[in-house]
């Protein structure tokens, strides 16, 4: 029953069959007849179809908490015996905001030199992707935001706290200042995130609290994008320091601390809500620790 629980899993995600067959490396008569065959165990139907993908019924929703649960922990099994024969070993799949990649690579590489045989695998998404990501089993943990939206029923380790810099030509007028306050920059031509991703959100939250809008004149979800645009002369942009700083080193441009930033949001490593963890994942989230109480 474990591949159907799977097929049904993909199903849910995709919303549709081709995409869903796709993703698991099967043909899409095979995921349907595995579909049909799960049904007939369970003696319910778990997605309304026509010509189509319809969505999950009543049943499938109940039945959709019930398979990620199930998988998860034949997962964790898998896990667990692979522990006892070889030791940590095996892949850990990290999804992680735009902002948080620096400190992603620091994680994956102070792992590593402690257990040589876990390897990584790092995507950047946005912390709504994140959170549906561990949901359905994508990745085995991500690095987001702790504080500022609602997350669900997660295990977290906090890491660090942002604190924004303007990052700024050094010819511009705020190059020198000790630090610039989100007001006065109303009228700059700012290049920032996308709004999709949680990052802006707080940043015109910060502009807000002032009784002022960003002048957003470029909007992208890579923030070497919006280095770039700053390093051509024309633009400001604000971002978390540690990313600006790896971003700007070498390229001349000058680092400014926003003031008025009220709270600082902590962003920190988020992993399913599941005891015991895998001792892969365990091993991590101890590695994360470490960082914190380092730094």
């Amino acid at each position: 029953m474990l591949d159907k629980l799977e097929m049904f899993i993909a199903v849910a995600k995709e919303g549709h069959f081709g995409r869903a067959a796709t993703s698991l490396g099967i043909t899409q008569p095979t995921l349907s007849t595995g579909i049909r065959q799960l049904e007939d165990q369970l003696g319910v139907q778990l997605i309304f179809r026509g010509s189509r993908y319809g969505g999950l019924t009543p049943e499938g929703q109940t039945a959709l908490v019930w398979a990620r649960r199930i998988v998860g922990d034949a997962r964790q099994l898998r896990e667990e015996m692979r522990f006892k024969r070889e030791g940590l070993s095996g892949q850990l799949r990290l999804a992680v905001i735009p902002t948080a990649l620096t400190w992603a690579a620091r994680l994956a590489a102070e792992f590593g030199a402690r257990h040589p045989n876990v390897k990584f695998t790092i995507l950047s998404r946005t912390s709504v992707e994140i959170l549906s990501m561990l949901d359905n089993l994508e990745v085995d943990a991500g690095i987001s935001y702790l504080d500022n939206e609602p997350m669900g029923r997660v295990s977290t380790e906090p890491i660090y706290e942002e604190r924004y810099m303007l990052v700024c030509p050094a010819a511009s007028p705020f190059a020198a200042r000790a630090q610039v306050g989100w007001a006065e920059l109303r009228e700059e031509r700012l290049c920032l995130l996308t709004p999709d991703m949680q990052n802006r959100r707080i940043i015109n939250r910060n502009f807000a609290a002032v009784d002022a809008a960003p002048e957003t004149w470029i909007e992208s979800n890579s923030i070497v994008v919006l280095v770039a645009m700053v390093e051509r002369g024309d633009y400001l942009s604000v971002l978390p320091e540690d990313i600006a700083r790896f971003l700007t080193r070498g390229t001349g441009l000058a680092l400014v601390p926003m003031e008025g930033s009220g709270h600082s949001h902590v962003v920190g490593l988020v992993a399913p809500h599941r005891e015991p963890h895998t001792p892969v994942l365990e091993a991590l989230m101890r590695n994360v620790r470490r960082m914190a109480k380092a730094d």
